[in-house]
């Protein structure tokens, strides 16, 4: 096959495609028909803690102690690989080895049983590691494959594709598992998990087809296992001497651990502490919550970026702080779905804004002389899963330790709470 020319529109769009095959794993697996298998397990047994080597935990501890551990993973993994990749110019590599990792791995959760609880967690574990490890070599392609003035268009196409992607195959795993009676809907969720993988392997293969293979000749020494590191250490000592992205990067630290431990563990905490009435309203619940957090989400950012222009960055990441405080007291005293819709659907306005403002933000704060960009951003990746371990574990541990999730939510409003005052030391501009 010929290799197409960087800004070539078949390849930008063979890159954006792979939103559409991969994002199924983010909505079915991470969002919402794994968390309502992995609860109606527990129900099923009627326990709510299991013994693991020795300990008693609880589920949703469980979940967030393995949850923790795979982010984890990641944070180290990726400037490890992004160096070796980078120097040897096997990308491609990397994105097809993440990518089967992962979809098999969401393939054999269809074995998960609590009976063969170490096992079936390490199926969930390897799922999650192999969609964030794929994204690392997938965005480290766009510069590659899209000139300047196309990156953000082209970006943005993937982000609709994948949407769009996994909302088509929710609602088909939603119609399956919905026209089955109570006693078959766990096997039809396990159907779902079966999907996913051969879905996205399956439209993963347009994306792998035209994407250019850049590997050389390098061979590989046991200097380059470590540029990742040293290019990660070289951005601390940048950002140490710059106060503004020094103040911003601390604050987004805290405040991120909170928000992205709520968007994971929503749907655990709907299927668990919502009183729905029965399994069929708790799932078709569950799915219309995410589906109206992933809507609204769409509106936040819209509205986010109008008030950005018109008041700045940092004013209005302070007032999203602030939003997410009242949200998460109001989650405290969630009992019946109605009170989840209205927790979900201002989940999704803030949720929509402070991702995309948080990134943005930190992209204005980098000095516009700065040519390698890229390790900047892989800085503020690996702080942005870090901090995700700490939120996971705390949410885990406190959920164990007191025997209430909503306690755990309480705690993350101090992180919140951290986060806005660290926010009010960073300059306007």
């Amino acid at each position: 096959m010929q290799k197409l020319q960087k800004g070539d529109s078949k390849l930008l769009n063979a890159w954006a495609f792979y939103d559409w095959a991969n994002s199924v794993y983010a909505l079915v697996i991470s969002s919402t028909i794994f968390p309502l298998y992995y609860g109606a397990l527990f129900r099923q047994k009627n326990i709510e803690e299991i013994v693991l080597f020795g300990f008693s935990v609880r589920s949703e501890a469980l979940i967030s102690y393995v949850t923790a551990l795979g982010f984890l993973i990641i944070a180290f993994i990726s400037p490890l690989l992004s160096g070796i990749a980078d120097y040897m110019g096997n990308k491609k590599f990397f994105l097809k080895l993440f990518c089967y990792v992962g979809a098999t791995s969401c393939m054999s959760l269809y074995f998960f049983s609590l009976d063969t609880v170490v096992l079936s967690l390490v199926s969930y574990l390897l799922a999650l590691i192999g969609f964030w490890g794929s994204l690392v070599f997938y965005n480290s392609y766009l510069p590659d494959i899209a000139h300047k003035d196309q990156q953000d268009k082209i970006s943005a196409k993937g982000f609709s594709l994948g949407y769009v992607g996994s909302v088509v195959l929710l609602l088909i795993c939603l119609a399956a598992v919905m026209s089955v009676e109570d006693d078959q809907k766990l096997q039809m969720m396990r159907y779902s998990f079966l999907l996913v993988g051969i879905w996205w392997i399956g439209f993963s293969q347009y994306t792998y087809y035209y994407l250019p293979n850049n590997k050389n000749d390098n061979k590989l020494h046991k200097n380059v296992l470590f540029n990742g590191f040293k290019e990660l250490r070289k951005v601390w000592q940048q950002i140490k001497e710059l106060k503004s992205l020094r103040r911003y990067l601390g604050a987004f630290f805290v405040y991120s651990m909170a928000v992205q431990t709520i968007m994971i563990i929503a749907a655990y905490f709907g299927e668990k502490e919502v009183q729905w009435g029965s399994d069929s309203k708790r799932t078709m619940g569950l799915i219309v919550s995410i589906l109206l957090i992933q809507l609204i989400a769409v509106l936040g950012a819209w509205l986010t970026s109008k008030l950005v222009a018109k008041y700045g960055n940092i004013t209005i990441l302070i007032g999203l702080n602030f939003s997410w405080i009242l949200i998460c007291t109001y989650a405290y005293f969630v009992v019946t779905p109605n009170d989840f819709y209205i927790a979900a659907a201002f989940v999704g306005l803030v949720m929509g804004g402070i991702q995309s403002l948080s990134r943005s933000t930190y992209s204005k704060f980098i000095p516009e002389d700065t040519k390698d960009t890229t390790s900047f951003f892989s800085f503020y990746d690996v702080a942005e899963k870090i901090g995700i371990v700490i939120g996971m574990f705390t949410y885990g541990y406190i959920a164990d330790v007191t025997g209430k999730i909503q306690n755990a939510i309480l705690f993350l409003i101090l992180f919140f709470v951290v986060g806005l005052l660290l926010l009010l030391r960073v300059p306007k501009k």
